[in-house]
C-alpha cells in the first residue's frame, strides 16, 4: 500500500494520497497509510461500504472521484469534518479487487475544486493493480504454505513423506513465482519463505552443512527438478529457454559435485538449499 501511494502521486501528479485495507470480516474499511498529508485527522478513520467517497467505491467495486467533497450531491457526507480539516477537495478513490472482492481502496486528492481528468484516474487504477498482484502473491504463498503444513493427527512414515512433498512442490512453485514479482520488497519476503521451507535438511556425518553456493536460478531450476519436471516444463515454470535450464542444471552439477540430475538434487539437500 505504501509503495502504491507513492506511485499514484509521481504518476498523476497529485499532491495527497492514502489508503487502507478492508477489514476481514467487516464492511468497512480503514484508512492506513498517508502520503503528502499534512495533519493525521484521517488515520485510522473507518469508512463503512456505501459511505463517503470510498465507501461508495467499496459498494460499486468501480472506481469513484468528486470534483468538490463536501459540496458533492454524489456521496454521502459522514466524513465531511475529517476531510475538511485536511483541506481536500477534488478526490478520487479507487477499489483494490482481488477475485471479484474489494480488498482495500486508494485514494488521490488536490487541494482545489477541479475536475479529475481520465489520465489521472486511469494512473490511479494502475497504481491500485500494484496492490492487487502483492495480495494475489501473498494469497498464493498463504495458500501453499498451508498446503505444505503437515497434519497435526498422527500419521505413517508414507504420510510424512507426502507432506514432504508437498513441502517441495510449493518451494518450487515459490521459487517461480518470486522473479515475476515487481515489488522489491515483496520479493526479497517470498525469497525468506522460500529459504524457510528448505530449512529441513540433515547436516553432514560430521555435524556441519555443506557451504556450496548456487547462484539463484540454479537453485529455481533444480527446486523444479526436484519437484519431478523435466528441462520443458522447467523451462515453461521460470519463463526461459529449455538449453537455459540445462546450462543452469549443468553448472549447478558441477558446483555440486554431482554426475546426474537425482545426485544434483540430494546434494542440494545436505547444502541446505532445498527442503
Amino acid at each position: 500500500m505504501r509503495s502504491a501511494l507513492v506511485r499514484l502521486r509521481r504518476s498523476t501528479g497529485l499532491p495527497v494520497a492514502f489508503g487502507g485495507m478492508v477489514e476481514p470480516g467487516r464492511p468497512r474499511m480503514r484508512i492506513s497509510e498517508l502520503n503528502g498529508t499534512a495533519t493525521e485527522s484521517l488515520r485510522r478513520l473507518a469508512v463503512t461500504a456505501g459511505n463517503g467517497l470510498g465507501g461508495k467505491a467499496v459498494a460499486l467495486v468501480r472506481p469513484c472521484a468528486v470534483t468538490d467533497y463536501s459540496a458533492s450531491r454524489q456521496i454521502s457526507h459522514e466524513y465531511d469534518a475529517v476531510v475538511a480539516a485536511e483541506g481536500l477537495r477534488s478526490v478520487l478513490a479507487v477499489p483494490v479487487v482481488v477475485r471479484r472482492r474489494v480488498r482495500g481502496v486508494l485514494y488521490g486528492a488536490l487541494r482545489t475544486a477541479q475536475p479529475l481528468g481520465d489520465r489521472t484516474l486511469t494512473a490511479a487504477v494502475e497504481a491500485a493493480r500494484d496492490v492487487e498482484q502483492a495480495l494475489v502473491v501473498r494469497d498464493e504463498v498463504r495458500g501453499l504454505l498451508e498446503a505444505a503444513r503437515p497434519r497435526t493427527a498422527p500419521y505413517d512414515d508414507e504420510g510424512r513423506g507426502a507432506a514432504w512433498e508437498q513441502v517441495r512442490e510449493a518451494h518450487a512453485v515459490l521459487r517461480a513465482l518470486a522473479p515475476r514479482i515487481d515489488d522489491p520488497a515483496l520479493r526479497t519476503e517470498l525469497l525468506e519463505v522460500c529459504g524457510l521451507l528448505a530449512e529441513g535438511p540433515a547436516p553432514t556425518p560430521d555435524g556441519r552443512r555443506d557451504g556450496t553456493r548456487l547462484a539463484p536460478r540454479e537453485v529455481d531450476v533444480l527446486a523444479c527438478v526436484a519437484a519431478g519436471s523435466t528441462n520443458a516444463v522447467t523451462a515453461e515454470r521460470l519463463g526461459l529457454r529449455a538449453e537455459t535450464v540445462k546450462g543452469y542444471l549443468g553448472s549447478a552439477m558441477r558446483k555440486l559435485g554431482a554426475h546426474t540430475r537425482g545426485e544434483a538434487v540430494v546434494a542440494a539437500r545436505r547444502a541446505g538449499l532445498l527442503p
